[in-house]
């Protein structure tokens, strides 16, 4: 379910499943896009039909539903599906809750002892100008509900965060910004860690590091992600172990002894801290565009791997596999992301960039009538190489870049410029 970039990453790692090619499967996708139709059979249906998604289900016997985004998760669509015995990786909308709403997850975070940053949760807009003088600038404002990755504001005075509070209760991120979460500026660098889980068993799946925003050098407004990276090396055994006993682990047990048991990935936000990891955020859905990444470093059968996590019964499932080399993605954008993107711009040199094992994953693309490849969105495509550290794999990804003819997008050059300048020490 789904027709971004990840959905596109999750279909092409779902299609070299043995489910698909030694057990006669077959791979649909709803609603897809031009890049997922080459590789699954593309259907109209409507996330928000639950009704029909699962009549849909019924029908095809389908033996394994992936949910990608996170809205129909919040919204409920596991739950209906489970209702019909239909397998489903992803969690049940109160479980999803960890990302449907920031002041839920801090709020288990406190109840939980979960390391992260100090915060008020705010439903007005004079609760929250008052709550402002709890906290030192730079400010971080945070939309309660889902923004599409676009819901926090860093407000360096305390002018600003009153004007971004004043548009936040005013509408800015529609019915996400009802509720604003004010929280302590944390200091540090910014890493992902993947989990699975079917509510008891656990098990890493990997690290990334994104570039949340627009402009090189991590400048300009936030967006759903120019760019990742995985592995994340900041983010080395010893502090994953970390991650899982006072992070993970906690928040499993708790969301299950509170009867909110989660199922699916669970993707944690981190701020590698002087005091140690701290969570940012939780998402109840695969990264994107990290997924593209983890997906391109994987090596295990994702298929039987999510089935398990359907099924409860990841206890019995080898851990996942990964390959040691690095994957990086760059996203290309439509000019004017994230405000106001350009839309039906063409896109050509999609053959030519893949050469040499790339992978270029369509986020947001489709089909104009005289069949030519256009763009239909903000991110419109992940250029996604592989190489032995992040410095051989972002020259490779910025080669296809450049074999790419699409005038009206743009990217970021730097993906990776830290860990990049970190290399070029050692």
């Amino acid at each position: 379910m789904g027709s971004g970039g990840r959905e596109h990453a999750l279909a092409w790692k779902l299609a070299q499943s043995r489910l698909i090619t030694h057990e006669g499967g077959t791979l649909y996708a709803a609603p897809g896009n031009p890049g997922i139709a080459k590789l699954a059979q593309v259907v109209t249906l409507d996330t928000a039909d639950h009704a029909g998604v699962a009549a849909f289900c019924l029908e095809h016997r389908i033996g394994l539903v992936v949910v990608g985004p996170e809205a129909p998760l919040v919204d409920g669509l596991a739950d209906a599906l489970r209702a019909e015995f239909i397998p489903v990786f992803g969690p049940s909308a109160s479980a999803a809750r960890l990302e449907g709403s920031k002041g839920f997850t801090k709020d288990l975070c406190e109840r939980a002892g979960i390391p992260t940053a100090g915060y008020v949760r705010t439903r007005s807009l004079a609760d929250a100008e008052a709550a402002l003088g709890r906290f030192q600038p730079p400010y971080v404002l945070k939309a309660d509900g889902l923004a599409a990755g676009k819901g926090v504001v860093i407000a360096a005075t305390l002018s600003e965060a009153q004007d971004a509070l004043a548009e936040m209760f005013d509408g800015r991120f529609g019915e996400a910004g009802a509720e604003v979460v004010i929280e302590e500026f944390m200091v540090g660098e910014e890493a992902s860690f993947f989990a699975l889980t079917d509510g008891a068993t656990i098990v890493p799946f990997g690290s990334a590091q994104d570039h949340k925003r627009v402009g090189e050098g991590d400048t300009g407004p936030n967006t759903g992600g120019m760019g990742a990276y995985s592995p994340a090396p900041v983010l080395d055994p010893i502090l994953e172990g970390e991650v899982m006993e006072k992070i993970i682990a906690p928040t499993v047990k708790t969301m299950a002894d509170e009867g909110n048991s989660y199922s699916g990935v669970l993707f944690a936000g981190l701020m590698l801290t002087a005091q140690g990891p701290k969570l940012i955020e939780y998402n109840c859905r695969f990264g994107d565009p990290e997924c593209q990444v983890l997906m391109m470093r994987m090596e295990s059968d994702l298929g039987e791997l999510l089935l398990a996590c359907a099924d409860n019964r990841l206890a019995t499932c080898e851990p996942p596999h990964f390959a040691h080399d690095t994957a990086l993605t760059v996203v290309m954008a439509a000019k004017g992301y994230p405000s106001t993107p350009q839309k039906g711009g063409a896109i050509g040199g999609i053959e030519e960039a893949e050469q040499g094992g790339i992978h270029v994953f369509h986020a947001g693309t489709a089909r104009a009538a005289d069949g030519s490849l256009v763009a239909s969105g903000g991110r419109v495509l992940n250029v996604t190489a592989r190489g032995g550290n992040v410095t051989e794999a972002q020259a490779a990804a910025y080669r296809a870049v450049d074999a790419l003819d699409f005038p009206d997008g743009f990217c970021r050059r730097d993906i990776g410029w830290r860990e990049v300048a970190r290399e070029a020490k050692t």
